[in-house]
């Protein structure tokens, strides 16, 4: 059940984002259906629901100003498959649901558009904040691959890597050839560290 209207809503998620497009209301009205799977009243002031949203931007703020689940938090995660989709987890029954819009949801958007809107972006704007949800999206229970326990983690649990000494928090290390680690010195980096005379160069300009 959601403590707001859906226009409360939109208005608190243009507010954070500066503007509202149809993404967010997307995103808002997924967040409006999630609440109505899991029976939870939103935007929640605990931290029970887990929102995996598969992309970031305009849509993962819409959906955080309808669940009130934030990366600040720890109740969202940005899994980034460029995806207008999210899992939404119940880390009290342990309940998984993905929910994404329906795959012509642009093309039924111009059916609830006012009157003559011939833009589309316009036209969705509006039609998205109308169209019945069970129009609108399709949800389906899905199972995590790794255990709720473990993406959740432990909040302040804190230790060093053994090879880079840099801190770790929340649970993320992982044991490698009998090695407390980072993810970093453990292979899985989504960087690497620039040639000594690159950085030297970079200097001098």
């Amino acid at each position: 059940m959601m403590k707001k209207t859906l226009q409360e809503l939109l208005d608190a998620s243009a507010a954070d984002h500066s503007h509202l497009c149809p993404r967010q209301v997307i995103g808002v009205r997924m967040g409006i259906l999630a609440a109505d799977i899991f029976d939870l009243d939103l935007p929640q002031t605990k931290k029970r629901l887990l929102a995996i949203v598969e992309s970031d931007g305009c849509f993962a703020d819409g959906v955080a100003a309808a669940t009130g689940a934030t990366v600040g938090h720890r109740t969202m995660r940005v899994e980034d498959y460029g995806k207008i989709a999210a899992v939404f987890v119940d880390t009290k029954t342990n309940k998984v649901v993905r929910i994404a819009p329906a795959l012509n949801v642009r093309e039924r958007a111009k059916a609830y558009a006012p009157e003559g809107e011939t833009r589309h972006y316009f036209a969705q704007l509006h039609g998205y904040q109308i169209m019945p949800l069970d129009e609108m999206f399709f949800s389906e229970e899905v199972i995590l691959h790794a255990p709720i326990k473990e993406i959740v983690s432990r909040p302040g649990v804190r230790t060093n890597c053994e090879s880079c000494g840099e801190e770790i928090i929340n649970e993320r290390e992982v044991n490698h050839e009998g090695l407390r680690l980072c993810l970093t010195c453990a292979g899985h980096s989504y960087y690497q560290v620039a040639p000594i005379e690159v950085q030297f160069s970079r200097v001098l300009a």
